[in-house]
């Protein structure tokens, strides 16, 4: 699937996200893919934050905000009304951030996914909670600085969303990156046509966490695959696929430098 192919209508735009939102593209390419008879749910995150300031909603479909914790529930209560209402053809799609997803909404994914419910769950990744500050989540990569980590970096690995979301029998599971927007869609649109709970974790760089130029986010998520830092693979009937091997893994510590976030001062660098 390709940009070409893209419904041209917009479904989310008009938002307030900063410039070089990687979240705000991971959500405005996936609506376009799933079309207007789609229901977005949004937990409290960046997304909520920037697409729902009244009068200006960012949404033309049906969307609404979700408690923290509980994006993957409301998913479940929208997807049984709609199938006890007979209603036919229409998708509900959850955008949640990392916090949201690994950290404070796990236990209400894990829960749908046990139930087999009919959604899709996306991730979009930015690796902190941007939107109240920047702080650690559970995706932070070891290293890098966040508010709550400011000295020496996250001490703790990032947790392996799709092995545990794989390990909690879901349907069907696949990482992406707003750098390569065609495996993106691509995912996206296989998906939909799958019946049971789906998860996509999709690489969503934040400039403003990440310490990079506001017109850097698509390079850097698409160098991030290319060094081997963010892999792109899909889990379906009990078998991994690698979808992209790392085209020039040696440039992997040049990608970690160019990111503030990375730099560490020198008197808290650990021998």
């Amino acid at each position: 699937m390709s940009a070409r192919d893209l419904d041209a209508r917009e479904f989310f735009f008009g938002h307030k996200a900063c410039a070089g939102c990687g979240g705000s593209l991971a959500v405005r390419i996936a609506l376009k893919v799933l079309g207007e008879r789609t229901v977005a749910v949004l937990p409290a995150g960046c997304m909520s934050a920037v697409g729902f300031n009244f009068p200006q909603l960012a949404f033309t479909n049906n969307a609404l905000i979700t408690p923290f914790a509980a994006a993957a529930s409301v998913m479940t209560g929208i997807e049984a009304g709609l199938r006890r209402r007979s209603v036919k053809n229409v998708r509900v799609v959850g955008f949640a951030g990392d916090g949201g997803t690994a950290d404070i909404g796990l236990q209400a994914l894990s829960g749908a996914i046990d139930r087999g419910d009919n959604i899709l769950y996306i991730c979009y990744d930015n690796e902190a909670y941007m939107n109240t500050g920047i702080q650690k989540s559970g995706l932070t990569p070891h290293g890098a600085r966040t508010t709550t980590t400011p000295h020496k970096g996250s001490r703790r690995p990032k947790k392996d969303m799709l092995a545990i979301v794989a390990a909690n029998g879901v349907n069907y599971t696949a990482s992406a990156s707003i750098g390569y927007l065609d495996d993106y869609m691509r995912k996206i649109k296989k998906a939909a046509g799958i019946t049971g709970a789906k998860y996509i974790h999709v690489l969503a760089p934040c400039p403003t966490g990440w310490g990079v130029n506001t017109d850097e986010t698509v390079e850097i998520a698409r160098e991030a695959v290319d060094v081997g830092f963010w892999p792109l693979r899909e889990y379906e009937n009990g078998t991994w696929i690698t979808n992209r091997a790392p085209s020039r893994p040696q440039d992997l510590e040049r990608h970690i430098k160019r990111q503030g976030r990375f730099k560490i001062e020198k008197r808290y660098q650990e021998d």
